[in-house]
């Protein structure tokens, strides 16, 4: 039997615990950096593996590495007799579940069994962050109800994945305008997702808004600010180093919108950063929270999400008003 995990964490707990198996770690982001629609194998690897070098402390080609070993385990599935896919609710979990929906959709299993435990609660936990938070009993306690995969939900997963990867975010709106009820959490997870692009409000997406008015209102390091920004958003499911990211994104350009001192600002998170690096809003991150300013005209803009490459040439933004996407002309 073969687990597949969605992080480190909940992956470790689980070796502790009695749940028979081998237990494997999902290690990607792919919430975070291109997920580009026309690149497959070695060039994909070399995609990702060039943005997880960038946001984390890797080497570029032991990153690619990684890669290929992990593709080569899930790869084995057909081994094992059975292939348990451990997932949550939020944005991180459920990019990382489709992409191994969309995976195993494409792949014959014979006679391997692919069941999924996908959870957005848990009892006796009221702010339930995901399965990392368990402890080995607890994970215990949710392996008998683990769930076949249906044809249904590999089929949702892989249309779902390659409209995430899609160059064009009404992709995503068309699998929301479908029945998602497949998988519980997709819709939610997806619309937390366009709710990321620039808004037409501000050119800023819901994760920088919403840690620009937590700076502005006092969590003025980022040991502070990660908890709080946790609690007011727990459907993106960031970790430290995805929101550090983000807020990189914002400190940079002609008018950043807020000062990072202390941050070594190019380099990347580490525990010391965390505990030091002074947050401050700027004038124009001021302007900008206020709607009097917009972040893509002061600061260009130049960034991946999913499949969409955001410039000023391709721009897509958020109307949070029609809550609808919004491709604007060309600059």
């Amino acid at each position: 039997m073969l687990h597949i995990h969605n992080g480190d964490s909940s992956a470790n707990t689980a070796r502790e615990s009695s749940i028979p198996g081998e237990h494997i770690a999902f290690r990607e982001s792919l919430i975070t950096g291109p997920t580009p629609a026309d690149v497959s194998g070695e060039a994909w690897r070399r995609v990702r593996a060039q943005h997880l070098s960038e946001g984390y402390p890797a080497d570029l080609d032991e990153c690619a590495e990684d890669l290929r070993d992990q593709e080569k385990k899930l790869d084995s599935a057909a081994g094992y007799d059975e292939v348990v896919l451990w997932f949550e609710h939020d944005l991180f979990c459920q990019t990382n579940l489709l992409y191994l929906l969309n995976w195993f959709a494409q792949r014959e299993l014979g006679n391997t069994k692919l069941r999924l435990i996908c959870i957005g609660e848990f009892p006796g936990k009221e702010h339930f962050r995901g399965l990392g938070e368990l402890n080995a009993g607890e994970m215990v306690s949710l392996f008998p109800d683990r769930q076949p995969v249906t044809p249904g939900q590999l089929k949702l997963g892989e249309l779902a994945w390659q409209a995430y990867c899609s160059p064009n975010p009404d992709e995503i709106q068309s699998i929301l305008d479908s029945d998602t009820s497949l998988l519980p959490f997709l819709d939610s997870a997806l619309r937390a997702h366009l709710r990321r692009f620039p808004s037409t409000r501000n050119g800023l997406g819901r994760i920088e808004d919403t840690s620009l008015e937590l700076i502005k209102g006092g969590a003025q390091t980022f040991i502070e600010l990660f908890p709080q920004f946790a609690g007011a958003e727990p459907v993106y499911g960031l970790g430290d180093a995805q929101l550090w990211l983000a807020l990189q994104q914002i400190g940079v350009g002609k008018q950043p919108l807020l000062t990072m001192e202390n941050s070594h600002h190019a380099g990347q998170l580490t525990p010391d950063i965390a505990r030091n690096a002074k947050l401050e809003i700027t004038e124009s991150g001021e302007s900008v929270l206020r709607g009097e300013a917009d972040q893509v005209e002061l600061n260009g803009i130049d960034y991946w999400l999913g499949g969409v490459h955001l410039t000023p040439t391709n721009l897509w933004r958020w109307d949070g008003t029609s809550e609808a996407m919004v491709q604007m002309p060309g600059q």
